[in-house]
């Protein structure tokens, strides 16, 4: 068993810290499903295995204090805090003694900074650099609290001095404001060499070295050993629209800030009735796409299980596999069939290894995603296909034992040897739902490495942040269903607002741009909603429901104007 002392001072009062925002960590950060229990001061975690484990919560982290010449060198103003994040522990062994959570979560953030370093070459940065300045500092208040917590003083806390959680605090602090300028100045780097073409052309050249062959000049490239693909193409930026009328307001932001379209086609909008069909919104998006605005258009999800994706009448058929999969192929067949003259990349499917809604099994999941892949290919063999994974943390693995870890569900698909062209990411964060809490930036781009691992391009075909505080909810699985505890979204930097909401889309755009196996970056929704179906997430789009123009939207236009004109988009961060 593992346990952790934890302190008020954290942000995190036991009293209120429901089991939703504490999960455990595995080997490579696979969520596992233990339980965890609750005591004053204290935090008591079940492990499934005797094996080394890790605990993520949810922390409101304090905001760094730095020295007044290091504090000019922020990227993005904050305020009493770094905001209400989702941070974790490395794994650890059982003992006796509970752990004090704030050392063990700073212990993980500075390895993590460390790590990145190594992995993005950046050991080279002189010792006077603000980061390495930083990092030095954050290194130093470790250190002070690994002496202090043995300490007299303590407060019945496992007997551990406040002085120790409280240094510890600000070496959390530190580090991750060190590792979300890291990840900006890594960011900075590759996106020069991204958008030049210098990046795949090296890599070009490198693979022709190692394996004596010469790679098609606009093909991706992986070089052997290096774990990643490299395109030969910019990056794109696009929008997803939900289905509705078409209007001025909205296909004049689409034309000024972006690249492609992303057409959702949810199922409860294509077939809201068992066998009837409604394609008139849908088809005139895509007709305007098309004929006026000339974008390509990115197809689906086609299917999606979640809550507001699948028709109410679907559930009928949730205990008989071989009738779902019949519809499923059924539905499948009809959206390419209807529109595969007119798109040419779909995302075939999204969310399978979730596994909330249907209860399926492993064997039956996999056999989904076969269908979904084999079928589209053969009904349009020169469309590109990406599969879409959500909640790429894998929080829900924590509670469902039939889900399958996001990692391994993209990587046993591509061990099937589906023809899959790239991996879609779906990330929102700060939303009341599963799985969007939010996280620091380092984090983010470090989740995208790992993906890249698979060798496959990345798509990031959903991604946002919301442009107003959104308030803690019971989350619904499905209707009739008992709601769950309120989900508590997390903030980044300070409380959302339009204008935290343009700091967030600058950094994290810019570090998923310019990653050189990111294909495309997709804003996840185009105009809030007014219908009385709540949108998936209240205030994360670019319009206001009666089509005024967010701040965001002049952003994301932007960082795609940057890109056509071979510029990084990380200058724009400090003009957030």
């Amino acid at each position: 068993m593992l346990s952790f002392v934890v302190f008020d001072s954290d942000g995190v009062d036991v009293a209120h810290f429901p089991p939703r925002h504490a999960f455990l960590v595995g080997a490579d950060e696979v969520p596992l499903q233990g339980s965890i229990d609750l005591s004053p001061s204290l935090v008591r975690c079940v492990k499934p295995a005797p094996q080394a484990a890790g605990l993520a919560v949810q922390l409101l982290v304090p905001s760094p204090r730095l020295p007044e010449g290091l504090a000019k060198h922020q990227p993005t103003p904050h305020g009493e805090s770094m905001g209400l994040l989702t941070v974790h522990t490395c794994l650890l062994p059982e003992r006796e003694k509970p752990y004090l959570l704030m050392i063990e979560l700073a212990r993980r953030q500075i390895m993590l900074l460390l790590n990145k370093l190594e992995d993005w070459q950046l050991t080279d940065l002189p010792a006077d650099h603000p980061v390495m300045e930083q990092f030095e500092l954050a290194r130093t208040g470790f250190c002070d609290a690994l002496v202090a917590q043995s300490l007299p003083g303590g407060n019945g806390n496992g007997e551990y001095n406040p002085a120790a959680n409280k240094a510890a605090a600000q070496a959390l602090a530190l580090s991750m404001e060190a590792g979300e300028e890291l990840a900006l100045i890594q960011a900075d780097r590759q996106a020069r060499l991204r958008i030049s073409g210098e990046g795949h052309k090296a890599a070009r050249a490198q693979a022709a070295k190692i394996t004596s062959e010469v790679p098609a000049a606009n093909a991706p490239i992986v070089v052997p050993g290096s774990g990643q693909a490299v395109l030969a193409t910019p990056p794109l930026v696009g929008c997803a629209v939900s289905p509705g009328p078409v209007t001025e307001a909205q296909t004049r932001a689409l034309s000024a800030a972006c690249d492609f379209v992303t057409m959702p086609m949810r199922w409860i909008d294509m077939e809201p009735v068992e066998g009837k069909y409604n394609f008139t919104s849908t088809d005139r998006w895509i007709e305007w796409a098309v004929r006026t605005a000339k974008l390509p258009i990115v197809g689906g999800p086609v299917i999606d299980f979640r809550p507001q994706c699948a028709p109410e009448w679907l559930f009928i058929w949730e205990n008989d596999y071989e009738t779902l999969r019949d519809l499923v192929f059924e539905h499948v067949q009809a959206i390419v069939t209807r529109y595969r003259k007119t798109i040419s990349r779909w995302t075939v499917a999204s969310g399978l290894h979730v596994n909330t809604n249907f209860k399926i099994s492993f064997e039956q999941i996999m056999d989904l995603t076969r269908i979904c892949v084999l079928l589209v290919k053969k009904l349009h063999p020169n469309a590109k296909v990406q599969l879409e994974v959500t909640q790429p943390w894998g929080e829900y693995h924590t509670t469902n034992k039939r889900s399958i870890p996001p990692y391994l569900y993209a990587e046993a698909a591509l061990t099937a040897g589906l023809p899959i062209d790239a991996i879609a990411l779906r990330v929102q964060m700060g939303a009341a739902e599963p799985g969007t809490s939010t996280r620091d930036m380092l984090s983010f781009s470090a989740m995208l490495d790992k993906f890249a691992a698979l060798e496959k391009p990345i798509a990031v075909s959903a991604i946002g942040a919301p442009s107003s505080p959104i308030s803690p909810k019971p989350f619904v699985p499905r209707a009739g269903a008992e709601p769950d505890d309120p989900y508590e979204p997390g903030y980044w930097r300070q409380p959302w607002s339009e204008a935290v909401q343009v700091q967030w889309m600058t950094q994290a755009l810019s570090i998923a741009l310019s990653k050189p196996y990111v294909h495309s970056v997709c804003w996840h929704e185009l105009t809030d909603s007014n219908a009385p179906v709540p949108p998936e997430m209240p205030g994360g789009a670019l319009l206001k429901a009666d089509g005024t123009p967010k701040p965001a939207l002049l952003r994301l236009a932007q960082i795609r104007q940057s890109i056509r004109e071979g510029k990084s988009p990380v200058s724009l961060v400090r003009r957030a």
